[in-house]
C-alpha cells in the first residue's frame, strides 16, 4: 500500500549555528526527522517533523529485552548541487535482514525511499560542502510494546535522522586484535545492524582503547584464529598483490555497504580479490616475508581508513606508509569520487534526489 507522509516544519532553522568548517561526527543534528509507528499489522502516522526527543514508556519492550536495529548512510552534493544519496536500496535490503532476524516488520521500499527523498529535500542545506564532510543519515527502528514480558513486540517505531558530519578518522588507526573476547558466533546476530552487537563490544573497545588503541579487531568466535571485521569497520588485506577479506559464510560479520563496493571497484580495476577465512598466522607470516602490503578498514561512517599498525600477542605490526599504498588509496580516490558525483557511475549506485520533491503532500 502506499503510505501518505505529512510534513510539519520548524519554526526556525538551528542551521546558523553550526559552524560547518569544524564539524565533529554525530553531535550536531539537522532540522527535521522522520517517524512512522507500526501496529496492526502496518506502518502508520508516516510524518517528517522537527527534530526532537521521544517520549517512552518506561516498560518499553527495546529498553529490556533489545529489539532495536539501525543502518547508516552519507548524502553528498553532486557539482551541479543536487543531493545524491550512496547505494540507499543496499542499505534498505540490509535493514530488512536486520529486522527478520530479529523478528521486527520489514519496510516497505516506497516507504523508505519515499521518507528519505522527502527529508533530504527538507534539509539539503545542511549536506555540506567541504571536503571529507558529507550529511550522515541515520535510518533506525525500536520496539515500543508498553510490555514487561520475553516476546516478540507488536508495536514499533521507524525514524531517520540525519547530520552534517566530517571525516571519522582523520589519521591511520591502530587496532587490537582481542583474544579474549568474542563478537559473534555462527547462528548469531553478526551479520545483523543490531544494537546489541555495539553495546555488548563497548567494554572490550574501552579496554583496547585505554592501552592506546583505536579499535578492536574481532577474531571469529569458534577458533579464535580467523579475523572478522574491526568494530567500526569490514577490514581487508593486501597480501602479494591479492586483495584479501573475510568471507560472509559464516553470517558473523556484517555484509557492508562499503565492503561491497571496494570489492566491486577492486575487481573493475583488474584486482584479484578473495573473500575467504583470512589467519592471524597468515597475515603475521606475510607481515615477516614482506608481502603484506597494505591493510586498510571501510564502512559508511569511516569510508575507507587505513591501518596503521594491529596489536596480537604482545606485539606490534607496523604497516607501510600509507601515503605509498597503491590498491587502497585507488581505491579510495575512486569511491570518493563516485559518491560525489565527480566520476562516472558505471555501477548505478547514487541515487539523486528529485527535484523539486513535493514535501507537504
Amino acid at each position: 500500500m502506499s503510505h501518505k507522509i505529512t510534513v510539519e516544519k520548524v519554526a526556525k532553522s538551528r542551521i546558523g549555528e553550526i559552524d560547518f568548517t569544524n564539524l565533529p561526527f554525530g553531535k550536531y543534528f539537522s532540522d527535521h526527522m522522520f517517524v512512522a509507528d507500526y501496529y496492526d499489522g502496518d506502518w502508520h502516522d508516516a510524518k517528517i517533523i522537527p527534530f526532537g526527543d521521544f517520549t517512552l514508556h518506561p516498560a518499553t519492550s527495546a529498553i529490556h529485552y533489545g529489539q532495536a536495529l539501525f543502518e547508516g548512510m552519507k548524502a553528498e552534493l553532486d557539482p551541479d548541487g543536487n543531493p545524491i544519496v550512496f547505494r540507499p536500496l543496499k542499505n534498505w535490503n540490509r535493514l530488512n535482514i536486520s529486522a527478520t532476524r530479529l523478528a521486527m516488520p520489514t519496510i516497505p521500499e516506497d516507504l523508505f525511499m519515499n521518507a528519505l527523498d522527502k527529508l533530504i529535500t527538507l534539509d539539503r542545506q545542511w549536506i555540506p560542502s567541504e571536503p571529507l564532510s558529507s550529511l550522515y543519515i541515520r535510518p533506525f527502528m525500536f520496539a515500543t510494546e508498553k510490555y514487561v514480558g520475553i516476546r516478540v513486540a507488536e508495536h514499533y517505531k521507524f525514524a531517520i535522522f540525519t547530520c552534517p558530519v566530517g571525516a571519522y578518522y582523520t589519521k591511520p588507526v591502530k587496532v587490537f586484535v582481542s583474544e579474549k573476547y568474542v563478537r559473534a558466533a555462527p547462528g548469531g546476530v553478526g551479520y545483523a545492524k543490531a544494537a546489541g552487537n555495539y553495546g555488548a563490544a563497548m567494554m572490550p573497545t574501552q579496554e583496547a582503547q585505554k592501552m592506546g588503541f583505536d579499535q578492536l579487531l574481532w577474531l571469529d568466535g569458534i577458533h579464535h584464529k580467523y579475523f572478522q571485521e574491526i568494530g567500526t569497520m569490514n577490514i581487508f588485506f593486501v597480501i602479494d598483490g591479492v586483495l584479501v577479506t573475510p568471507g560472509l559464510d559464516q553470517g558473523t560479520i556484517l555484509d557492508g555497504v562499503t565492503r561491497d563496493s571496494v570489492i566491486r571497484l577492486a575487481e573493475d580495476e583488474g584486482y584479484i580479490v578473495q573473500e575467504r577465512d583470512v589467519s592471524v598466522d597468515e597475515v603475521i607470516n606475510a607481515y615477516h616475508e614482506g608481502k603484506l602490503e597494505d591493510m586498510f578498514g571501510c564502512g559508511t561512517a569511516a569510508v575507507l581508513s587505513h591501518i596503521g599498525a594491529f596489536h596480537y600477542k604482545g606485539e606490534d605490526y607496523e604497516l607501510p606508509n600509507w601515503e605509498e599504498r597503491e590498491i587502497s588509496n585507488k581505491l579510495k580516490k575512486r569511491l570518493t569520487a563516485i559518491k560525489s558525483g565527480k566520476a562516472e557511475d558505471i555501477f548505478g549506485w547514487n541515487h539523486t534526489v528529485p527535484v523539486g520533491v513535493y514535501v507537504n503532500q
